[in-house]
């Protein structure tokens, strides 16, 4: 079993940054999958970043490739986003999620994860 608690999300203007990270608690964390989601109000959740196990690979949705960067530190037992040249459309709940399938390739559908944390507010203003 995994906890995953995120933290880092606030108000920004449009052009900022914002940095989040999600802290994983329990066995396993070191060898999971990991990825963030995000969901608008009266839209569906939707993939925004993930990477596996190790670090090496990391993949990301066409609307925030370039501005956003996915990494992890498996020492701290932590998975960061660090969100550059924010857009009011990037404004969302972003959650944290982990695979509990231990070295599988990450990947976009929310449905492959199994483990959540509780979101954290990203509002992003023109």
């Amino acid at each position: 079993q995994v906890q995953l608690v995120e933290s880092g999300g606030g108000l920004v203007q449009a052009g900022g940054s914002l940095g989040l990270s999600c802290a994983a608690s329990g066995r396993g964390f070191s060898s999971y999958p990991m990825g963030w989601f995000r969901q608008a109000p009266g839209q569906e959740r939707e993939f925004v970043a993930a990477i596996n196990w190790s670090g090496s690979n990391t993949y990301y949705a066409d609307s925030v490739k370039g501005r956003f960067t996915i990494s992890r530190d498996n020492a701290k037992n932590t998975v960061y986003l660090q969100m550059n040249s924010l857009k009011p459309e990037d404004t969302a709940v972003y959650y944290c999620a982990a695979d509990h399938r231990a070295f599988k390739l990450p990947l976009r559908a929310s449905y492959e994860y199994d483990y959540w944390g509780q979101g954290t507010q990203v509002t992003v203003s023109p």
